[in-house]
């Protein structure tokens, strides 16, 4: 083969047209994709000069100028060419021929045009399915989820960057992803019943399969809330208690457990849990007791049974008895005809929690130190003993041993509660926890408040770190809460200015230096009562408690002292 044959069989296999025309402007070679593209046969073109052959052509142009043309768009008909002309020169640098190479671009403009309104089709169907109240999941063939909604993210706590990407089982507190099991089916499912999210809300998803030309190419999951009309259908006739009978919300998957002494006690609770022991949980207020008690309830043998929790510093000492061991038929004065069975009996098989243990009565201690000892009580006006089945699990911030040489507590009692006791740390001694902590809540709060807060800003994080917390975790939830209530809808990271001031706003009860008695002693009072009131979250029934005064004496000192409600917050 010779290299002008060589020359020849490259242009003709090359996918753009090729021309080249001498220095009079006439046609010598026109490659195949030209003819195709021209639809000018080769034998036709070649000697003719080239604006005989092609009308609108500008290589004579090119010829005479000696300046080069790129990249021009050219209409040929209903074809569309992009097209570059050049002129060719000898060694000497004159012109002795132009050539123009250029390729068909009609098609290439179609397909971008469906592109684009492929994309312009994308845009609205992500408008529609952001618009809708209803939360949406999309999932991919292999059960991976590719898109959710802003509803998604209201109702199950979690923002679409920790979702997306991930198998459709991340958001599943309870049940089956019915994602991976309409890829397995490839049939739609209607009616299923999970709980989904941090929050473990309950909700009905009814999820669909994607098919493309009868190929599965993913599955749509619509998400119901219907935790409003459950909680409805669940309310009973009980009046304002300060007791509740209830089921355990919360497992040992709930604790943040960072920190070496956190793993210890969550280690502890974890080995005791399957036992019947007794447990009392010790640490200061909000540090998690109740949530631990909830645990260990529900990795027990009797967690599908009743979870009764009792609150003994906001029960009168008057009621708690008749509470705790219920009465028969006219009893006392005012009580019920039938008689009423006592929490302990309600309890019968499950758990009970007493909270605040430290805050019951002597005169209750006593009668509890019996059941303890032998498992059975005897409702108040009645001489019939009752055998009871029921796990205690007691929590308290107080010294208890202290309490015991004082004779506030029953030696016997303390014993008999202290056969696994589990220490938890403030949250001062446990910071490691808190990035993970912040995440949870604001998972919990989107579904509380109905937002889709994705994190915290690392300056914010940092103060939040550098504060030691005498409120422990329940604190940090009303922090977060309120910096998330400070956010406009939009925003989507806690920042360092919707934090609110992280300082205590009055002196703790520092005795005043000057003034007469009557003015020191107003201030010092008024400085315990506003210390006990922080203490409690402003919880005016634990605040009197804690002081051993009754709410209605507090609410009076209050007045007196000048205290507003939630005054320094």
């Amino acid at each position: 083969m010779t290299k002008a044959e060589l020359f020849e069989t490259v242009l003709n296999s090359v996918i753009e047209g090729v021309i080249m025309v001498d220095k009079d402007a006439k046609i010598i070679f026109m490659n195949k994709q030209a003819s195709l593209i021209l639809g000018i046969p080769i034998s036709q073109a070649i000697g003719r000069h080239v604006v005989d052959a092609i009308p609108n052509t500008r290589l004579h142009i090119v010829l005479k100028t000696g300046v080069p043309e790129t990249d021009r768009i050219q209409q040929l008909g209903h074809t569309q060419i992009i097209t570059t002309r050049v002129p060719i020169r000898d060694s000497s640098g004159q012109i002795i021929g132009a050539v123009a190479i250029f390729r068909d671009v009609t098609s290439v403009q179609k397909m971008a045009e469906e592109v684009t309104n492929l994309r312009q089709v994308e845009a609205l169907l992500k408008a529609i399915i952001e618009s809708t109240s209803d939360a949406i999941s999309v999932a991919d063939e292999n059960g991976k989820i590719v898109l959710v909604n802003k509803s998604y993210t209201k109702i199950t706590g979690y923002s679409p960057s920790e979702v997306v990407g991930k198998l459709a089982t991340v958001d599943i507190a309870q049940g089956e992803s019915m994602h991976i099991k309409v890829a397995k089916t490839k049939q739609p499912i209607y009616g299923a019943r999970l709980l989904v999210g941090p929050g473990k809300r309950e909700v009905v998803v009814d999820v669909t399969p994607l098919l493309v030309k009868n190929e599965f190419k993913g599955s749509v999951a619509v998400i119901h809330d219907v935790t409003e009309i459950i909680k409805l259908n669940r309310e009973l006739d009980e009046v304002k208690r300060l007791i509740r009978r209830m089921g355990a919300r919360y497992t040992f998957e709930d604790v943040v457990a960072e920190s070496s002494k956190m793993k210890i006690a969550l280690t502890q609770a974890m080995k005791v849990a399957p036992t019947p022991a007794t447990v009392l949980l010790r640490g200061e207020s909000g540090t998690g007791k109740e949530l631990f008690a909830h645990a260990i309830h529900n990795a027990s043998d009797r967690r599908d049974r009743a979870f009764v929790s009792v609150n003994c510093a906001a029960i009168p000492e008057s009621v708690l008895e008749s509470e705790l061991f219920g009465y028969a038929s006219g009893a006392f004065t005012g009580a019920r005809k039938e008689g009423k069975k006592g929490l302990l009996e309600e309890a019968q098989h499950g758990t009970v929690f007493f909270d605040e243990i430290g805050k019951v009565p002597l005169a209750v201690q006593s009668k509890l130190l019996r059941f303890l000892e032998n498992r059975e009580i005897v409702p108040i006006g009645d001489t019939k003993a009752t055998k009871i089945d029921a796990r205690i699990i007691a929590a308290t911030n107080m010294d208890l041993e202290k309490m015991v040489q004082q004779g506030t507590f029953l030696p016997d009692l303390y014993f008999r509660l202290n056969v696994f006791p589990i220490f938890l740390p403030p949250l001062r001694e446990r910071k490691e926890d808190i990035p993970i902590l912040v995440q949870c809540i604001i998972r919990k709060l989107n579904q509380e408040y109905g937002r889709t807060v994705e994190g915290i800003s690392p300056d914010a994080l940092v103060r939040l770190m550098n504060y030691d917390w005498p409120g422990n975790v329940r604190e940090l939830e009303n922090v977060i809460g309120r910096a998330m209530i400070n956010m406009d809808s939009e925003e989507r990271f806690v920042k360092m200015h919707h934090l609110p001031p992280l300082k205590t706003t009055y002196r703790a009860v520092d005795v005043p230096s000057t003034g007469n008695l009557r003015e020191m002693l107003f201030e010092y009072e008024r400085g315990i009562i506003l210390k006990a009131l922080d203490q409690n979250n402003w919880n005016v029934q634990k605040a009197a408690a804690s002081l051993g005064m009754s709410v209605r004496t507090l609410y009076y000192r209050m007045k007196v002292l000048q205290i507003r409600r939630k005054e320094g917050i």
